[in-house]
């Protein structure tokens, strides 16, 4: 081989490890609708450590600024990591960009302030499926690609004044109507500035808004202000691996709304409100919006507690489609194992939902299908537009719950009935009723749907509308 032929081949040998090294790396993850295919981001082999741009250890400091510039110098760099070391590092919001991860290394804390003014000025964001201007989540992106949360470590807010917020005083509900009126009557975001007097409406955890290719891996999160994790309109996201326990008020697990092709595994959930919840948005801002969440895997977790192991709704106009949660376990007595929740406010669809080999220990509903979940907005806010929630194809196969107040309960609008459901293999070992509630449900199909015992007693201290928002 002459000289030339030799350093053609060397180049093009060099060329394709180069291309193998930026190539994002894929996930899959089979399901009833397909596999999904899922490009985690692949970051350069730099590392931006928080003490190298001033960053102190111990309550007295406040790190905030220094996490900015390491985060801001890794971006305008090209990316790489942002190390955070072992210790406890007290922050206020962290706001990542693009190709960056924030690594957190094991024994490291974020521990964020429960001082509200270091969240402001406002910024994009979004209030139980409404957009607006609100105080800035704990961690936010907006408008990223190619971003990471990843380390052994821990993100802890201290809880003090959010905890003083859980409740519902006049003047939150005030504001909780203005924002919904806004919102209903297509008054731009820019003007729903929220953060303001008492409005108390509290910031998620972390929020991705309109970003892709998302890696969320192995950290530990304790307690939230508001729902934990939120992706919001987001593609391409796996969170994997994740120890997740937040139990005050409106503390979902993971919140996945307006999104597509995500991909939950290998986590525990220890929650005070729903583990896994799938939105899309409320009434007309999610008509607006037009983006329906789809394609969705979740497999092999854990809840430990929680309202509900998989929820669907109430937030849902934009539409749900292609969910498969699997192999999944409820290690406590839960409201519902499978929630869809939807009302005449609605509109939007849910289709082809499917659970699959399950095991819990007690729940008051295997299954439920509600129409009409207003909770406290039923008589706080009038309806603006009626629309209804086509529902059809909700699948649920080879169950198993230890104790149950019943089996299923299905219960559709006379206007717009629900479509198909199949319950196949799913048995119970006590229940309190062994009668199921079926209204307005055009095609329900069971096969070897099968209860134990019936004892009344069973479960008697659930409510079952207790603290679901």
């Amino acid at each position: 081989m002459n000289r030339l032929a030799i350093m053609t081949c060397v180049a093009a040998m060099f060329a394709t490890v180069c291309a193998a090294q930026t190539q994002p790396e894929t996930v899959k993850a089979k399901a009833p609708f397909g596999t999904l295919k899922i490009h985690l981001p692949r970051h350069a082999d730099r590392e931006f450590a928080i003490t190298d741009f001033g960053a102190r250890e111990g309550n007295g400091a406040d790190n905030t600024a220094a996490i900015a510039a390491a985060i801001t110098a890794c971006h305008e760099a090209g990316g790489g990591r942002v190390t955070v070391p072992e210790g406890e590092w007290t922050t206020g919001p962290v706001h990542l960009k693009s190709n960056v991860d924030l690594h957190l290394s094991e024994g490291a804390v974020l521990k964020f302030t429960d001082n509200v003014q270091s969240y402001l000025p406002a910024v994009m964001t979004s209030w139980e499926g409404m957009e607006c201007y609100n105080y800035s989540p704990l961690v936010y992106a907006f408008e990223c690609t190619n971003i990471s949360i990843t380390g052994r470590g821990m993100l802890k807010p201290e809880m003090g004044n959010w905890r003083k917020w859980f409740g519902r005083p006049e003047a939150h509900k005030t504001a909780m109507k203005q924002l919904y009126d806004m919102a209903s009557t297509d008054v731009p975001v820019d003007k729903r500035t929220m953060a303001e007097g008492e409005n108390n409406l509290r910031p998620h955890l972390i929020h991705l808004n309109r970003c892709s290719n998302i890696l969320l891996d192995s950290f530990a999160i304790r307690e939230s202000p508001f729902w934990t994790i939120h992706l919001y309109m987001c593609n391409d996201a796996v969170a994997r691996n994740l120890d997740v326990k937040a139990h005050g008020h409106n503390n979902d697990g993971i919140d996945i709304e307006m999104s597509r092709n995500i991909l939950v595994e290998n986590c525990t959930f220890d929650q005070g409100d729903d583990a896994v919840v799938v939105k899309s948005g409320r009434n007309r801002d999610a008509w607006r919006l037009n983006r329906p969440s789809e394609n969705i895997v979740v497999r092999n977790c854990r809840i430990v507690s929680g309202h509900t192991l998989l929820g669907i709704g109430s937030e849902m106009s934009g539409g749900v489609r292609n969910v498969y949660m699997h192999d999944c376990e409820a290690a406590d007595v839960v409201h519902r194992l499978f929630f869809i929740k939807t009302n005449h406010r609605r509109g939007g669809f849910i289709e082809n939902i499917y659970m699959e080999n399950v095991k819990a220990r007690g729940a008051l509903s295997v299954m439920e299908i509600d129409t009409d979940v207003l909770y406290q907005w039923r008589n706080m806010v009038k309806t603006y537009e009626t629309r209804l929630t086509r529902i059809d194809g909700i699948h649920m196969k080879n169950i198993h719950c230890d104790a149950a107040k019943r089996i299923y309960e299905l219960k559709g609008d006379e206007r717009r009935p629900i479509g198909k459901v199949t319950l196949r293999d799913v048995n119970v070992a006590t229940v309190a009723d062994s009668t199921n509630k079926v209204v307005n449900t055009r095609h329900l199909k069971t096969k070897n749907v099968t209860y134990g015992r019936v004892d009344p007693d069973t479960l008697p201290q659930l409510d079952p509308y207790v603290g679901n928002k």
